[in-house]
Order: C-alpha cells, then sequence, then structure tokens
C-alpha cells in the first residue's frame, strides 16, 4: 500500500487518505489528542477525503479506520456543542453530519469500516454509515450522550436502521456500551476478529471487494440505498430496472463468460 497522503482541500492532517495498486483506497481519522472528536477540521477532512475517494477513477473500495491504537472516534465535541453560537450557525453546523452519512452510503463503492478502537456517539454513526464493519476484539461502542445532557438525535436514524429496536432503546436511554461481540451477534458489525488477525482480515476483505466488477458494485450498491425504505412493489419495480441495465452492461457478460470458460474475469467497467 502506498505511503498515507494528506487528502485534498482544507483537511490538514486530521484525516489521511491512501490508495493501493490493488485500488483500496484507505481514509484514517488521525486526530489522536482528541480522541478523533468530530470537530469542524475532522468533518472538513472526511468531507474532503470521501470526495477525493469518490473521484478517483481507479478506487474500488473505500477502508475507513483510525490511526488512534485504542479509540476509532469518541463522538462529537462537546465543546463545540456548547459554545456560544446562534442558532441558526449551530443548525448549519449540525447539518454536517447528514451530508457526511449521505457521503459514506452513496459513496461508488463499497466502504469497509476497520474498527481498531471504541466508537462512541457520533463515531458510532459513521460506523453504522458504511456498508461492511470487522471489528478488533475488544472494541466497544455505544451511545453514551445521555450520560451528559446530551442525545443522538441524529445518529438515532442510522441506528434505527440497524439495531432492533428494544436493544436499541437500552443503548440510548441508559447509555449503556456494547462489546463488539454482541453488536456481531445482533448483526450490525460483520466479524470481530483477534488483534493479530485484524490487519490480514482487513487486507483480505478490501482486496475481495476490489477485486469484483467496480460498475456492477457501483449499480449494485446504488440500487441497495434507493430501494431500502420503498414498500415492496416499487422496490421490485425499482429493482427491475436496475437488473435490466445490469444486463446490458459488458461486465455482465463478460463474469458469464469467465464462469462458463473457468477463468478469472478481466473487468471493463462498462
Amino acid at each position: 500500500m502506498s505511503a498515507l497522503q494528506k487528502p485534498t482541500g482544507n483537511a490538514g492532517d486530521a484525516v489521511l487518505y491512501s490508495l493501493s495498486d490493488k485500488g483500496v483506497v484507505t481514509i484514517s481519522l488521525n486526530q489522536p489528542d482528541t480522541r478523533n472528536a468530530i470537530n469542524d477540521e475532522l468533518l472538513a477532512g472526511l468531507m474532503a477525503a470521501l470526495d477525493r475517494a469518490e473521484h478517483e477513477s481507479a478506487a474500488r473500495c473505500v477502508v475507513l479506520t483510525s490511526t488512534h491504537d485504542k479509540v476509532f472516534s469518541a463522538g462529537g465535541d462537546l465543546k463545540g456543542m456548547a459554545a456560544t453560537e446562534t442558532v441558526v450557525t449551530k443548525h448549519i453546523r449540525n447539518g454536517s453530519m447528514p451530508d457526511l452519512v449521505h457521503a459514506i452510503v452513496s459513496m461508488k463503492v463499497p466502504v469497509l469500516c476497520a474498527l481498531n478502537g471504541h466508537a462512541l456517539a457520533g463515531g458510532f454513526g459513521l460506523v453504522m454509515a458504511c456498508d461492511l464493519v470487522i471489528a478488533k476484539q475488544g472494541v466497544r461502542i455505544g451511545t453514551p450522550e445521555i450520560n451528559v445532557g446530551v442525545f443522538p438525535f441524529m445518529i438515532s436514524a442510522l441506528m434505527q436502521r440497524n439495531i432492533p429496536r428494544k436493544r436499541m432503546s437500552e443503548m440510548i436511554f441508559l447509555g449503556d456500551q456494547m462489546s463488539a461481540e454482541e453488536a456481531q451477534s445482533l448483526g450490525f458489525i460483520n466479524r470481530v476478529v483477534a488483534p493479530s488477525e485484524f490487519a490480514e482480515t482487513v487486507r483480505d476483505w478490501s482486496e475481495r471487494l476490489a477485486s469484483k466488477s467496480p460498475l456492477l458494485l457501483k449499480l449494485g450498491k446504488k440500487a441497495l440505498f434507493e430501494q431500502q425504505d420503498l414498500a415492496l412493489m416499487p422496490a421490485l419495480g425499482l429493482l427491475q430496472h436496475y437488473l435490466t441495465l445490469a444486463q446490458s452492461t459488458a461486465d455482465v457478460k463478460e463474469g458469464v463468460a469467465a464462469f462458463l470458460e473457468k477463468r478469472a474475469p478481466v473487468w471493463s467497467g462498462a
């Protein structure tokens, strides 16, 4: 993998960006002194990095992770929340999280969260926005906002789409944390692996994703996103259009031919 670089934009060192020769983009939260608190600088860095990945022609998947050895993100910047500002200023700033979530869920390629540390509050929201999650053994997640007189308003939309209601309510109203192992049992973390196996598992999954047709991954992810809140019949109608579109692509024809000829496919992205 190439060395970590600063992303484009005004991100500074808050978020690091790299692209491997296999098309794996790695975006790393890099404010260990604040435990990657979601402040203006980190938000700007993430948006710049995600935008760069979206326009990276060689990108085949994105890995979202942290350079902190124990924390993915501790959540929102509490000092910023309590700052003296006009209501309009606060409301505009609060729009940054929906923008960030949309950038992740609508990304042209799958986003894999390499959860190498604890993820709390808004940091947990970033995890929920990703398509896949691999967590390191010992990691904990949670929404402790209620303990300091705050409430996880923004990320509750993601939680309701990922977590059974009663367990979600327990997390939100009591503020207790959950182990990665329990999150896996509830289905919103894919794998929990030992620290010694974590890097290799992330590498394996990301490179497997990168080996798929980028065009079909893009179409498929877009279709899943657009139909998730539709009623059954409108969802099936939408997916019918995507299936017909996919069948017209060169990559579908190549995939079928490669399977019949017992060889590896060569994707053209067309």
